[in-house]
């Protein structure tokens, strides 16, 4: 099978890069920015290169400007993929950090922001973080969603939650090419659910800045 798409395309990661700042929340490293007063979240769950990404940071930055207090946790403990150890292929690394895993880490992080007094959350997720997100949709933890070349992700997933949900493919991406994507497409349009305000601002802003990390399908 071929790697995800994200693969392709690794970043230079930076502890210190984003306007925001690195604090624990539910035990994890995460990086956060925008208010904490706000009742609104966003979670961002990142690919494998992880929550140190610049891009993925730029991005948390500018949907907390639009006024929601923005998570990025570090669901890898740590240990981000490297593409130069080759001691530690991609198959060795997925058995460390499954998506299982993830979401685990995940609802933790959940039930922290709701404890906050958190009202509503919604979760994009970049290639394995859209697996994650789809986890916490299907289990009814967020209110909205958006997937990004999502990688490991089944029309029987999508199938599973009816909440409302973006998702943007990666035309060459071969873990979800564009028929696949065609494929959750028409799954999600044969559902009733109402686009919430929340949604719209969501993945308005994140397609609006996603232009220059990926190619959107």
């Amino acid at each position: 099978m071929s790697g995800p798409q994200c693969c392709s395309n690794p970043p230079l990661l930076n502890p210190n890069a984003g306007a925001g700042h690195v604090e624990k929340l539910a035990g994890l490293d995460s990086y956060v920015a925008g208010s904490s007063n706000s009742n609104l979240t966003v979670i961002l769950i990142s690919d494998i290169y992880g929550y140190e990404a610049p891009n993925l940071r730029k991005i948390a930055d500018k949907v907390a400007a639009a006024g929601y207090y923005v998570v990025v946790p570090d669901f890898f403990f740590g240990d981000p993929y490297n593409p130069e150890n080759a001691d530690r292929p991609l198959p060795v690394w997925l058995k460390d950090h499954g998506t299982d895993k993830g979401f685990e880490a995940a609802k933790s992080t959940v039930e922290a922001l709701k404890s906050k007094g958190v009202s509503a959350i919604g979760a994009a997720g970049f290639c394995w973080g859209a697996k994650v997100v789809v986890e916490l949709a299907k289990s009814r933890l967020i209110q909205a969603d958006v997937l990004l070349h999502p990688s490991f992700v089944s029309v029987d997933d999508i199938k599973g939650f009816d909440i409302p949900t973006a998702i943007l493919g990666a035309e060459i991406d071969k873990m979800s090419p564009p028929e696949l994507v065609k494929q959750f497409e028409q799954v999600l349009t044969a559902k009733p659910g109402v686009v919430s305000s929340f949604f719209l601002w969501l993945s308005t802003i994140i397609l609006y800045y996603l232009n220059v990390l990926i190619v959107i399908f």
